[in-house]
């Protein structure tokens, strides 16, 4: 390998050269030291703190200037595993954890604990199991805030001589037993119920109070209509009095009117079926008489003088005349419906079961009222014009119609 021709000596010279090459170029190495960003480097010379290198390009002494360790000046995040905690109501939970943290101090971080992370890690648990067993199972689940802030300052006044800060402490997880998670889910689903059934409560309430408030409304307005429908009504039914009391003026009501709207009435009185037995007043003789001694002095001046004059209405001429039916139309009617309504009244008399009573016969027929000197008149036969007593002093004559009118007289109302 090596020249023959070279003696000893030169060999020995070559390899002393070659190690000194090398030792020059390792000493070099270990001489010069590049620190990055946000890296502190600790330097120890024969075995003692020497100094704290900072980010850049150092010269270091060779084999006495030693690097100690590098120390990342960067806001750490460390993750925990669960830790079980149990809380003053006796319920063990389990609980994450995870530190933010920040070297200040490299030289305290290195020299004064062997293992910061280890350290912290630590310190929280027993700091976290302090603070939770105070606390019972709810103020666990609501008072997370709390819980942060007391971890983070015991922690930072336990890691301040470190060189170490904590910036922030969060709880990731905090899960109590299966059990306990069954009966909270219970408990919140009987709280939603209650809260559901007090809304629908709200609800119903809400919604009587706006009917009833409704039905208040139409009672109102309904009570409104009742009453304008009635003032309404009093007011037509005082229209219609003031025109009967109109006509009434404006016909020049007499005795023969009246006794034309007796002969009307009675067959209404009649007409209802709870009637049995027709009782015919006996005022109807008296009726019928001015009735006909009306239609038999037609066209003569009464007794007493000269015709009457119809009486001016009190109304004057705010309302329309009223136009009479024709006398003998008037009165073949009142025949035709007081013979109809004796023959139902006798047919339901008969209909009711009851045995023949001549005295209810007699009551049918009709008795012209007499004073008690005067004698009454004898009954005229059927079919016979019915001639008038004298009448009283106080009482107008009655003058029988016409012998040859068919059917006149009181009598053509009797079945």
């Amino acid at each position: 390998m090596f020249d023959e021709n070279l003696d000893p000596g030169q060999v020995l010279g070559l390899i002393v050269l070659a190690l000194v090459v090398i030792f020059v170029v390792v000493a070099l190495a270990r001489a010069v030291r590049i620190v990055p960003q946000a890296v502190a480097v600790v330097v120890e010379r024969l075995g003692r703190y020497s100094r704290t290198l900072d980010a850049g390009l150092h010269l270091l002494i060779p084999f006495v200037d030693r690097v100690r360790a590098a120390v990342d000046l960067r806001e750490q995040v460390v993750s925990f595993p669960p830790q079980p905690v149990i809380t003053s109501d006796n319920l063990v939970v389990s609980i994450d954890t995870v530190i933010y943290f920040q070297v200040t101090d490299p030289k305290s971080a290195v020299y004064e604990i062997a293992n910061y992370i280890t350290g912290i890690e630590q310190l929280t648990v027993t700091t976290l199991r302090n603070v939770i067993g105070s606390m019972d199972l709810e103020q666990t689940l609501t008072s997370r805030d709390q819980i942060n802030g007391q971890l983070r300052g015991v922690l930072d006044e336990a890691t301040g001589r470190w060189g170490i800060r904590v910036n922030r402490v969060e709880l990731k997880a905090i899960d109590p037993p299966a059990s306990v998670q069954g009966s909270m889910e219970q408990q919140m689903r009987a709280e939603r119920d209650r809260r559901a059934a007090i809304l629908t409560a709200e609800g119903v309430k809400q919604s009587q109070i706006l009917t009833a408030e409704g039905e208040k409304q139409a009672a109102i307005l309904r009570a409104e209509g009742s009453a304008q429908a009635a003032i309404l009504n009093a007011e037509g039914e005082a229209r219609a009095i003031l025109q009967v009391f109109d006509a009434v003026h404006r016909g020049d009501a007499d005795p023969k009117l009246l006794a034309y709207q007796y002969l009307q009435t009675l067959p209404k009185v009649a007409a209802s079926p709870a009637n049995k037995v027709w009782v015919i007043p006996s005022e109807l003789t008296g009726a019928l008489g001015q009735f006909v001694q009306g239609f038999a002095g037609m066209g003569a001046p009464p007794p007493g003088g000269a015709p009457r004059e119809p009486e001016p209405s009190p109304l004057g001429s705010g309302l329309p005349s009223v136009a009479l039916k024709d006398p003998a139309e008037a009165l073949a009617e009142a025949r035709r419906d007081s013979q109809a309504a004796t023959e139902d009244a006798t047919s339901a008399g008969t209909l009711s079961g009851l045995p023949f009573d001549p005295g209810a016969e007699l009551g049918q027929r009709p008795v012209v009222p007499q004073r008690e000197d005067v004698p009454p008149p004898p009954e005229p036969e059927r079919g016979a014009p019915i001639v008038p007593s004298e009448p009283p002093e106080d009482v107008d004559p009655i003058v029988p119609p016409d012998s040859d009118e068919p059917g006149s007289g009181p009598a053509a109302g009797r079945p």
